[in-house]
């Protein structure tokens, strides 16, 4: 089994490093394929206005100039052209893809670009607290994913559907099981703005974030999974039409 592996956190993240492992305990043939720079928050975006630098690190291993849907592209297309894998892994990322994250996740959109091109792909991300932030518990994403991965490829993933796998902040014995969980949703406070000011007085501003947010969690959720210390495994659809209200258009334009 051919395996690419790419994330949104850059070619030098450690949850590359995981993601990698985890693919090397599935196969032998690991290819990792991933943005030069930091891309958190790019989504499902291309790169089309610039062209994209390829840098080779190692063997089998290459850094893009670009988004995690272009090192995606690159990868079936032009670095194994021909050769397609059978597996796309993103992530790990450092920190959760739950509620809302997943329509701003590069992580998901490797996993999603990888779909598109018939490709089973799961999206690995994993959970951290303000205690945890700089050393995230990679272990337990290690531990858990590659037989995790082998049961969601024995039950047949369905085409143009990908997996979300979420890992709870804490160490594999705390784990308390794994939750087949629906995508969650959070009160829309947990985004704000944070102005401040430069050296000179002029103003600038950050898009901030209120952690926390699992507590009130709807159950069955991804979030709620997450709270509960449990890993959560999400079903996403590439088609996000909303049929009953399709159909209720239907009758309005008949």
């Amino acid at each position: 089994m051919r395996i690419l592996v790419t994330n949104d956190d850059g070619i030098h993240a450690p949850g590359l490093e995981v993601a990698a492992e985890i693919a090397r305990a599935l196969s032998d043939d690991v290819w990792v394929i991933a943005p030069e720079l930091d891309q958190s928050g790019v989504a499902h975006s291309l790169s089309l206005n610039d062209p994209l630098r390829m840098r080779e690190v190692s063997e089998r291993r290459f850094a893009i100039k670009g988004t995690p849907t272009d090192c995606v592209i690159m990868g079936v297309r032009h670095i194994l052209n021909g050769r397609a894998p059978n597996l796309v892994l993103s992530g790990v990322n450092r920190g959760s893809n739950t509620g809302e994250d997943v329509t701003y996740s590069g992580t998901i959109a490797g996993a999603m670009e990888g779909t598109i091109l018939g490709i089973p792909s799961v999206a690995l991300s994993q959970a951290y607290s303000h205690d945890t932030r700089l050393r995230p518990h990679w272990q337990t994403a290690l531990h858990f994913a590659p037989d995790l991965i082998r049961k969601v490829l024995g039950a047949g993933m369905p085409r143009d559907v990908l997996v979300n796998i979420n890992f709870p902040d804490c160490t594999p014995e705390e784990v308390r099981g794994v939750a087949v969980s629906s995508q969650g949703k959070r009160d829309q406070e947990w985004i704000r703005i944070e102005p401040r000011h430069d050296g000179r007085g002029i103003p600038y501003f950050w898009i901030a974030f209120t952690r926390g947010e699992q507590a009130t969690a709807s159950h069955g959720t991804d979030l709620s999974a997450l709270a509960d210390k449990r890993i959560a495994v999400t079903p996403l659809r590439l088609d996000l039409t909303d049929e009953p209200f399709m159909t209720r258009l239907a009758q309005v334009f008949e």
